[in-house]
């Protein structure tokens, strides 16, 4: 009966962190700023993106799935800042983990995206990052560096995040 009382633990201890993570709306600096892996992805309409050709300029990485709360909450927000931001040359790629095109499809009708959804069916890309969950975002120096590090959902319109993403066009 002891153990009972501890089997919905994890899930409690999900839906703490998801929202702490939510609730900060900072950027932590990565450590000795790494070059970020690059990578070779298609985009729902078969475009294919490679990361090395964002180079010089800032790029918001997002790693999320459909099935993710936080994932879905940040997408508005993403979308908002994305409708500024591409006009200033920074750009914001979003690349699901493990899924198909037809589940992104469905998803994007309760909650459209205008920026690059980018698809990782195998995983073969989110391994070569050090991302422990989902929804973890990188924002990419323009000399191809791992600035930033975000866990968990943000705001991504919210201006205290948006002047340190811009900061790094100086």
């Amino acid at each position: 009966m002891n153990r009972d009382r501890f089997a919905y633990l994890p899930v409690i201890l999900l839906l703490v962190f998801c929202g702490v993570a939510a609730a900060d709306q900072t950027l932590t600096p990565v450590p000795g700023r790494p070059v970020a892996p690059d990578f070779s992805l298609p985009d729902t309409s078969g475009k294919l993106h490679r990361l090395s050709d964002y180079r010089g300029r800032p790029v918001i990485i997002n790693f999320w799935a459909t099935w993710c709360p936080p994932c879905r909450e940040e997408i508005p927000s993403m979308n908002r800042a994305w409708r500024v931001l591409r006009e200033e040359g920074i750009a914001l790629l979003a690349v699901n983990v493990g899924e198909e095109e037809d589940a992104i499809f469905v998803f994007t009708a309760d909650y459209p995206a205008d920026f690059p959804l980018l698809l990782d069916r195998s995983g073969e890309v989110i391994g070569q990052w050090p991302v422990k969950g989902l929804p973890t975002s990188y924002v990419i120096a323009p000399d191809g560096t791992l600035a930033y590090r975000a866990i968990g959902g943000r705001v991504w319109d919210d201006a205290a995040l948006l002047r340190m993403i811009r900061r790094l066009k100086e």
